[in-house]
Order: structure tokens, then C-alpha cells, then sequence
């Protein structure tokens, strides 16, 4: 979703936004939250724990289920309003009018994901899960495995089998805009680089996928 779909990444845009609604004060934490982005970019700490510590100082422990869902609704209308690029809005509308199952893949949480996504007429979510309290709030911790990488292709082949369908008949076209989703990129019938950086386009170019730029 976020640069494929989305002109900018959505995390920090949505913990900022909750945060100055909900507690403003937090938003002084965020150079903490630029260090915890320093530790990662040393390999410090990978992805899953680098949203969890970002989510723990910029919204908190936890968030009610209907905090969340609030937010979320917000942020999904400003995105959905200013934030998507034109040209993924007109491969949405083409996928649905030729009768593809819309279904988002992303990384991003799916607590805010899954109110862009129905705002845009997508069919199903596979994203990157969080941990519940017992009263359905959600903790700043990653239920399962962060939605990324290989991960992505073992959740959507999961997805595909709870959902009763077999690979062999099924269709597939995946759009990403970064190698990290070279394995199912890859694994599709129809591979879509989106306005990718250097080593996706370069992959893309060796494997013959196709290069969207919008």
C-alpha cells in the first residue's frame, strides 16, 4: 500500500495525526521516536520492534478498540481524499471493472488499513496484525508476523487456503513499489513494479516485469 497506492508512507502520518488528537503531549516523544528510526537504519532493531516502540510512545500501551477505530476512520479519510496517487485509483477502478478480487497486501497495520481499503472497494486485507487486550483493545505489540518480506507471500498463500482457493486457480497480479516484495512479485502470474527505486527497477527490468510509473 504505502508508495504503491499511497503518494507517502502512512505509519508515521497516522501516529502523528493520533497523537495530536488524542494526547498532544506525546508528540514531544518524538525524538524518541527519530532515535528508535536511528537504531533501525543500524539494524538495531528490525521493522516489527520499530513500529511497536514508535506505537508505544506516540499513541501509548494500548488504545481502546473504538479509539482506534475513530482514528483510523480520520486517517482513512484524509488519505483516501488527498493521498492516493491518480494512477493507482484508475488500476483500482480497471482490476474491479475486469473482475479481479481486489485484496490489499501490506505491511502496514491492519487496525488503519482495513478503513482505506474499504473506502476504496477492496475486497479483503492481509496486513500485519496487532495484539489484543482482553476488553478487544489493541496493544502495541504485532500479533503473529510483521507483514513483510517473505512473510507477505506465507500470509497471502494462508490467506488463499482459508479462503478455499487453489493457487493453480487463481489469477494473480501483485503491484509493490520495493524489492522486499521481489518474492511475490516473483510468485504472481502478472508482476506490476510501481514507481520502484533502484534495485526494483533493476530487478523488475532483469525479469521482465512490467514498470508502472503513475
Amino acid at each position: 500500500m504505502d508508495k504503491t497506492i499511497t503518494v507517502a508512507p502512512t505509519w508515521t502520518g497516522f501516529l502523528i495525526g493520533t497523537a495530536r488528537l488524542r494526547a498532544p503531549w506525546r508528540l514531544a516523544l518524538l525524538p524518541l521516536a527519530g532515535l528508535a528510526v536511528g537504531a533501525y537504519a543500524l539494524k538495531l532493531l528490525d521493522r516489527a520492534r520499530l513500529k511497536q516502540v514508535t506505537q508505544h510512545l506516540l499513541i501509548g500501551s494500548t488504545i481502546s478498540a473504538q479509539d482506534a477505530a475513530t482514528a483510523a476512520t480520520r486517517f482513512a479519510d484524509r488519505i483516501v481524499a488527498t493521498g492516493l496517487f491518480a494512477g493507482a485509483r484508475a488500476r483500482i477502478k480497471a482490476d474491479r471493472a475486469a473482475g479481479y478480487r481486489l485484496v490489499m497486501a501490506t505491511a502496514s497495520y491492519d487496525f488503519y488499513v482495513t478503513a482505506i481499503a474499504a473506502q476504496l472497494g477492496f475486497d479483503a486485507v492481509i496486513a500485519t496484525g496487532s495484539r489484543k487486550t482482553p476488553d478487544g483493545g489493541l496493544r502495541a505489540l504485532i500479533d503473529g508476523e510483521n507483514c513483510y518480506g517473505p512473510a507477505k507471500l506465507r500470509m497471502i498463500r494462508a490467506w488463499l487456503d482459508a479462503q478455499g482457493i487453489a493457487r493453480a486457480d487463481a489469477m494473480i497480479r501483485f503491484y509493490s513499489d520495493h524489492v522486499s516484495d521481489a518474492p511475490t512479485l516473483d510468485w504472481a502470474d502478472e508482476a506490476f513494479a510501481v514507481h520502484p527505486h533502484g534495485p526494483l527497477r533493476t530487478l523488475a527490468t532483469t525479469k521482465g516485469w512490467t514498470i508502472l510509473d503513475w
